[in-house]
């Protein structure tokens, strides 16, 4: 076992002094993942800060039993805990001193059409809420982006999907990525026969009865075998 395992096994016993050399020894790894997102209205120190947590996360979490390098398995979940930062910090920002402004602009456009007989124009508008016209045009994209996270994308079968509902998919690719690298380790370790009844099964949608003909046994054996892998698989998990 390597000096990084004996120390993440260490922490995990409650080695506080492990956890915080391990901690010590990814600085870089974290620096360098935060530096990807400059230039988006936070400091790098703060990212620096945000992206720690996920490596800790990452300590905390890791499974010695998996076999991957610890950088692997850091990687994507200081990424991820960085991006959800930038993500909410961004929601909450617009949500609070945007929209309110956006909400009053609506208002007082339908108003002055009313009044007016005609659209208003933006610094019509601008005055009517008290506003700069740059500060009008701001808050409108703003609440405009808060409100086509909820925008229809696709209808069928009576039930909609919304925008938000793809975005809160993409957040989990970093807990993808983690669970396609412990799916590839538990299939690398099953026997030959037991890992092309997986592949069959699962990856090409073939049945049993079709993976019997293949294997040369009966579908009653196939069936038997793909419990007793599925079990071992997930008392390893």
């Amino acid at each position: 076992m390597d000096r990084t395992m004996e120390l993440i096994m260490k922490s995990h016993e409650g080695d506080r002094q492990a956890r915080d050399q391990l901690i010590k020894e990814n600085m870089g790894l974290v620096w360098n993942i935060a530096r990807r997102f400059c230039g988006r209205g936070h400091e790098l120190e703060d990212l620096f800060q945000i992206g720690s947590i996920g490596l800790m996360k990452a300590i905390d979490k890791f499974d010695l039993s998996f076999e991957v390098k610890f950088s692997t398995y850091a990687v994507p979940m200081i990424t991820g805990e960085i991006k959800r930062f930038l993500r909410d910090d961004s929601m909450i920002k617009v949500s609070r001193s945007l929209k309110e402004t956006a909400m009053k602009a609506k208002n007082a456009q339908e108003n002055l059409a009313n009044s007016l007989g005609r659209e208003p124009t933006l610094e019509e508008i601008s005055i009517e809420v008290g506003v700069s016209p740059e500060e009008l045009v701001a808050s409108l994209e703003a609440g405009a982006s808060v409100e086509s996270l909820y925008k229809t994308i696709y209808q069928g079968d009576g039930s909609s999907i919304y925008l938000i509902d793809k975005l809160d998919e993409t957040e989990c690719e970093d807990e993808e990525v983690l669970n396609r690298m412990v799916l590839k380790k538990l299939i690398e370790d099953l026997e030959p026969q037991e890992k092309q009844i997986i592949i069959l099964r699962y990856f090409k949608d073939q049945t049993q009865t079709q993976i019997a003909k293949q294997l040369g046994i009966s579908q009653v054996q196939v069936s038997r075998l793909e419990k007793r892998i599925l079990k071992s698989m997930r008392e390893k998990i």
